[in-house]
């Protein structure tokens, strides 16, 4: 988990999480790179028995609602897959200013690479109480909304909160924990 100050104690609890761009630089404007994210989503749910129960997708940052067997392991490899997928697509559309950004705010200990994505860490919190599952899921469903990208949430492509709305969604979602 790198030098976040938040810990795991319970891998395969349901946790919220949060992964946000360094330096909040907006990469996923374009579908093609949110599909990235979708996609890895989707992998995992299918290879490391992740369980969503709710998500959203802005321009800089993604939260979650998730469990997995390993929610640590889980959140590795999404981080590290999205980054290397995100790094061809923005060298293959010649994205130049958003890859000088991506090379000059890597912090100084990341030596193995040139350029860092994601800041450290995912932020994660035990969900400890339906009470607070629920006060998650609609942080999450609001964030697009409070944000003013969209009147109502489930308006909001990139959100679980269609699904929660009986209109599916990009990814499935469990409703129930």
């Amino acid at each position: 988990m790198g030098r976040s100050r938040y810990k795991i104690y319970e891998p395969t609890h349901p946790h919220f999480l949060t992964c946000t761009v360094l330096n909040w630089l907006p990469i996923f404007t374009r579908q093609e790179s949110v599909t990235i994210l979708i996609e890895s989503l989707k992998h995992l749910q299918r290879e490391e028995n992740l369980k969503l129960y709710a998500y959203v997708i802005l321009e800089n940052h993604i939260h979650l609602v998730a469990r997995s067997d390993d929610i640590g392991r889980s959140m590795r490899h999404f981080k590290s897959f999205t980054a290397k997928e995100i790094l061809k697509l923005l060298q293959k559309e010649q994205a130049h200013t958003l890859l000088k950004q991506f090379q000059f705010y890597k912090k100084a200990h990341k030596k193995d690479r040139s350029y860092q994505i994601w800041q450290e860490g995912y932020q994660p919190k035990l969900i400890q109480s339906e009470a607070m599952m629920m006060e998650k899921i609609r942080y999450i469903h609001d964030n697009p909304v409070k944000r003013g990208y969209v009147d109502e949430a489930k308006h909001w492509r990139y959100s679980s909160a269609r699904d929660y709305e009986g209109v599916p969604g990009l990814i499935e979602v469990e409703q129930f924990w």
